[in-house]
């Protein structure tokens, strides 16, 4: 898996965490009890915790794609150089491993 594939990948595993997070919280206001009191403080603040991390590491992984975008528009042919390299050692790797 790819980099920006496994960012997107806990994206949107952090968004879903969030959301039941988020419905845990509305479903358990009924709740009585002191320790059910807590435990849902405690929820909220890590609700808070993951809320601004997602925003850092969505913020973080558009950065890297604008700068892979202008990095690649800025030097077309160096880019496609380093795939073409990169595509011909893996097939190389690759065919050694199958003969193997």
């Amino acid at each position: 898996m790819r980099g920006s594939a496994q960012t997107e990948k806990l994206v949107s595993d952090v968004k879903r965490i969030v959301h039941d997070s988020e419905e845990l919280l509305h479903d358990s206001g009924g709740a009585l009890g002191d320790g059910v009191h807590e435990l849902r403080e405690r929820l909220r603040g890590a609700l808070e915790a993951t809320k601004s991390a997602y925003r850092k590491l969505e913020a973080k992984s558009k950065a890297g794609a604008k700068a892979t975008d202008k990095a690649i528009r800025t030097h077309p042919y160096h880019a496609v150089g380093i795939a073409l390299g990169i595509g011909l050692l893996t097939g190389v790797l690759a065919g050694r491993r199958s003969r193997s």
